[in-house]
């Protein structure tokens, strides 16, 4: 009789978590995008800018400059999320840094900009 309620339990619960799982992951977005950048301090920075604890997730790769950025598309977007990299001197096919912002990088964080856009 315990061994039958123990694997009621154990299928309650696993059916309650499969079920949890899958409500979160209705409003997922997951993009990958051209952000430049050069090392390892890069990455800590683009990291540290894309994610929101809840919100959005970024991991950046030093080879590709690309950046897998995930977000609860209910609470933000991924240009919000582009957004906050430029802000930290970071661009993007989207955003471009602030001058001023991008010039104040580390000189090795500094990467050949993409030409302007008019």
């Amino acid at each position: 009789m315990k061994t039958f309620i123990r694997s009621i339990v154990v299928i309650f619960i696993a059916l309650f978590t499969t079920h949890l799982s899958t409500a979160q992951s209705i409003n997922l977005k997951i993009v990958d995008v051209k952000v430049y950048g050069n090392c390892g301090m890069c990455k800590k920075t683009i990291e540290k800018a894309g994610n929101v604890k809840g919100i959005s997730k970024t991991k950046w790769d030093t080879e590709t400059a690309m950046a897998k950025i995930t977000i609860d598309s209910t609470k933000t977007s991924v240009d919000e999320v582009l957004k906050r990299i430029a802000e930290v001197g970071y661009d993007s096919d989207a955003f471009r840094a602030p001058d001023a912002v991008y010039e104040n990088l580390h000189g090795c964080c500094q990467y050949e900009r993409p030409a302007k856009k008019i």
